[in-house]
């Protein structure tokens, strides 16, 4: 490595940053509970061994899924990795499988509950691994901000798109109502598809990826597009902003990727000469404005993977992927350096760790069904519906 790569990614834990990485209760968190059972000590030297020797135990009857955002302890012993869709998928495609330990968060084993069959049970190794994005909509919230569009008479006019980093009951809201899910690499196909549909749509959760795919993608413009607030009266919004509106984007965003600012990117430009800035589209709009490109986990993945060698990188997603990818690549002579001076890493994604993974691991090991998530079949039904939208775009 580097030196400027040691100074971007070897950043010490404060005690903000131990919160972060889930060594302490968040007493604000979405999910907030702890698991039934006695976690190992984070210092147990035969943690490693005691998670291959449960997952030989249970052979076939296990799949680990992996997202790319979790620690490398973590990551070890997931048979695939990648963003929450692709992992969800993969769980589907393997039916063999009796239990689907997902190792992220809790709308993601949603997701692979919707897609995979009834005998199969997902299991998630901490409960309070959510997403704050997701829980940035709820049923209640977005079930009254359909009556607001109702009430301004566009409801008819409007169709949802939602992000697949949603709640199931979100999702379903968006099946119900004749809509579809995105990820950040389709949503300009899902959004081309809803205008088809309809000649509005309400993007939910993330503000950020509805805006930049408008603006960037489809050639909208920033005027096209308003915020609804859940947390205020008709959404902040008169019927006639209603009315004059394109895109209708929720109040929702990253708590990672909100993080970075025009000033990480200026910068970084300063101090490294040269550098590709590479960033995800949930960054807030002028940060992918001032970015040189811009795209989803998998496709900054694939960017370093064809970066020719001596080049350098600012990424601006999370911290657990660009130290795995700065690592992968220092061998080709590849600088990659995260966007950000400061800490930024998934709070909730890295609440599972090595002594969760163990526990759950040993807990099915010894027939114990632990931490299961389970989706109710109407719920289901509608999701799947929506998700199968998104599957048939073009």
């Amino acid at each position: 490595m580097t030196t400027a790569q040691t100074t971007e990614l070897d950043v010490q834990p404060t005690p903000l940053a131990l919160l972060l990485l889930g060594r302490e209760a968040d007493p604000k968190s979405e999910r907030g509970v702890e698991c039934p059972g006695d976690l190992p000590s984070p210092s147990d030297p035969d943690l490693v061994e005691r998670a291959r020797a449960a997952k030989e135990k249970l052979g076939d009857k296990v799949f680990v899924l992996g997202h790319h955002y979790q620690r490398d302890e973590v990551i070890q012993f997931a048979d695939v990795t990648g963003d929450s869709f692709k992992l969800a998928k993969d769980a589907a495609a393997r039916p063999e499988a009796e239990y689907i330990v997902f190792c992220g968060v809790h709308f993601m084993a949603e997701s692979a509950d919707i897609l995979t069959s009834d005998d199969q049970k997902v299991v998630l190794p901490d409960l309070a691994a959510g997403c704050s994005m997701a829980d940035m909509a709820t049923a209640e919230q977005v079930a009254e901000c359909w009556d607001v569009l109702t009430e301004a008479g566009i409801a008819e006019q409007v169709v949802p798109v939602s992000y697949m980093n949603s709640s199931a009951d979100i999702k379903a809201f968006t099946g119900k109502h004749g809509g579809t899910i995105c990820t950040s690499s389709n949503a300009q196909r899902a959004l081309e598809w809803a205008f088809e549909q309809g000649e509005k749509i309400l993007f939910l959760p993330d503000q950020h990826l509805g805006r930049n795919t408008a603006v960037r993608d489809l050639g909208l413009s920033l005027e096209d597009c308003v915020l609804y607030n859940p947390h205020k009266p008709n959404g902040g919004l008169t019927a006639e902003q209603l009315r004059d509106a394109k895109m209708i984007l929720w109040r929702g965003h990253c708590s990672v990727h909100g993080r970075f600012s025009l000033e990480s990117v200026e910068d970084v430009r300063a101090r490294i000469p040269g550098v590709n800035v590479l960033v995800h589209p949930e960054c807030r709009h002028e940060v992918v404005a001032a970015a040189d490109y811009v795209g989803s986990t998998e496709y900054i993945i694939k960017a370093l993977e064809a970066a020719p060698a001596g080049s350098k990188w600012a990424i601006g997603t999370e911290l657990n992927l660009v130290r795995r990818l700065a690592n992968r690549f220092a061998p080709e002579g590849k600088e990659i350096v995260f966007l950000d001076k400061t800490v930024c890493f998934c709070s909730t994604m890295n609440r599972i760790d090595l002594p969760h993974l163990v526990w759950t691991l040993e807990s099915l090991a010894e027939g114990k069904l632990v931490n299961r998530i389970q989706v109710d079949q109407e719920t289901e039904a509608f999701a799947k519906l929506a998700l199968e939208r998104m599957l048939a775009l073009p």
